[in-house]
């Protein structure tokens, strides 16, 4: 007999033709694995429409035939969330032909992104008819505009401008059901009840397919500078951020805070890499600063704004960067933390947040809380400092990056148990499990563990309301049987 998936795969070819369905076991290979390697799918077709009617005609027949689809964009997931079920029972539902600009107005500071834009292929459009899109990240050459409201995406910008939900103005949608819910008007005030949009931004694929996007722009700005300051602990860069923000307005755009051991092992494993000052610091801090027009010279006006915070003991050294190419070699040394982790050996990485004000205390304490419960691993903290949200890793002893089995053995036997340790700090401090990169399936147990009983019975029931089959995106950010349950 042949299965729900096979008449899907023919019906869709029936409905789009053939350059919307791909069954090639090779093509379809690299994109059932994560991004970071660690989650493993299986799926008979991936389905690619090149327009919201092939969306929505899609999800009709999977839903007639009883198959999940799993959305998938540029597929650069940090928690599996993009990956289908191992045993082949979904099908992906690839937005990556819808890849058109539908409008850019610079006037209105708006442009319409269809779902499977890049996000390198829009700041580009943008910075051409002078704006830019002010969020950007690490994975910006291959993600994609879908998965970026889909995982309420954050990046380097937080600080002035907002997660990717402050960013969007309207949602063009496709509910589970099939229909289109065109809400990409932009429109400043709308009180016609529950906020679909807003629902959607963060749902993870699981409540519908976003398929365009009209998002806000910003002007370029007319100068901009970059700096790298050590100072000797969070408390003095929080301390130094405040201080400058008195100081600058909103000036400031990033601040980025960086162990100096972890600075370290950049230098050690990322070629070509050198550190900005001539002495080693406990920590530093990577800012961007931003002038618009009118305004001094951003490199002088920084410059200008460190000499009292150096004076004053805030910072212990500095240096802004003197052109765009060691600005950019800055931004290296913070962009390939994750990578040179990595090759120094198994990582446990946490994606969290704390009150800001609160970071510096949880930095510090949680490090050695976990270093004394786990003898021999080493944990810290980096990141997003100035919104409240750091990367805080839990990193083996050194020596397993070149004995897999051993290395498995201490993600099961250590990794696991302190990441559990980790969690459980965070709620205490009154934190989020997943400040950026989702629930995916990576911390979808953690997330059934740690929340209020009120807030999963909220989940679970807007879940079930709106995908009462469980066939968006199943097996992601909460679990299918617990859904079919819920009232």
């Amino acid at each position: 007999m042949t299965s729900p998936q096979t008449r899907l795969v023919d019906a869709v070819r029936a409905l789009l033709g053939p350059k919307a369905v791909t069954t090639d076991p090779t093509d379809i290979a690299p994109w059932l694995d994560d991004w970071r390697g660690r989650y493993h799918g299986a799926s008979a077709a991936i389905l690619s429409p090149d327009s919201t009617a092939g969306v929505a005609g899609i999800v009709r027949l999977a839903g007639d035939l009883g198959v999940p689809l799993v959305p998938q964009g540029g597929n650069t997931s940090m928690v599996g969330g993009a990956t289908p079920p191992a045993d082949g029972s979904a099908v992906i539902l690839s937005l990556r032909r819808m890849n058109r600009l539908r409008r850019m107005d610079a006037n209105a500071a708006l442009v319409v992104a269809e779902a499977g834009v890049i996000l390198a292929d829009l700041h580009a459009a943008a910075e051409a008819e002078g704006m830019r899109f002010p969020l950007t990240l690490g994975a910006r050459g291959s993600a994609t505009v879908g998965g970026l409201v889909s995982t309420n995406a954050g990046g380097t910008q937080v600080l002035r401008f907002g997660t990717m939900r402050a960013l969007v103005a309207g949602l063009e949608i496709v509910l589970p059901d099939g229909q289109v819910q065109d809400g990409l008007a932009p429109l400043r005030k709308d009180n016609r009840g529950y906020d679909l949009t807003q629902l959607l931004i963060g749902a993870e694929g699981t409540l519908g397919v976003v398929t365009a996007a009209t998002l806000r722009l910003v002007p370029i700005a007319a100068d901009r500078a970059t700096g790298w300051i050590a100072v000797d602990s969070p408390h003095a860069a929080l301390a130094l951020l405040r201080v400058l923000e008195r100081r600058s307005g909103d000036a400031i755009e990033s601040f980025e805070l960086v162990p100096g051991e972890i600075l370290d092992l950049v230098l050690k494993h990322i070629p070509a890499t050198r550190a900005p000052l001539d002495s080693r610091y406990p920590w530093l801090v990577l800012i961007e600063y931003a002038t618009p027009q009118g305004q001094p010279p951003a490199r002088d006006a920084l410059e200008t704004l460190l000499g009292p915070a150096l004076s004053d003991g805030l910072a212990r050294d500095a240096v802004v960067a003197a052109s765009e190419a060691q600005a950019i070699a800055f931004w290296r040394l913070r962009d390939s933390i994750s990578e040179a982790e990595r090759a120094e050996g198994p990582t446990i990485a946490h994606d969290i947040s704390v009150p800001v004000d609160a970071m510096p205390d949880f930095m510090v304490s949680a490090a050695a809380a976990v270093e004394a419960a786990y003898p021999g691993v080493h944990a810290t903290g980096f990141g997003h400092l100035g919104d409240g949200n750091v990367h805080f890793h839990v990193n083996a002893p050194a020596g397993l990056q070149h004995d897999r089995a051993a290395a498995e053995r201490w993600r099961q036997e250590v990794g696991a148990p302190a990441s559990r340790m980790v969690y459980d700090l965070v709620v205490a401090a009154g934190g989020s499990i997943s400040a950026e990169h989702g629930i995916g399936q990576m911390k979808r147990d953690e997330l059934a563990r740690l929340s209020s009983p009120a807030r999963l019975a909220a989940l679970h029931a807007i879940k079930a309301g709106l995908d009462p089959q469980g066939l968006m995106n199943p097996g992601k950010l909460l679990g299918l049987a617990e859904s079919a349950r819920a009232p």
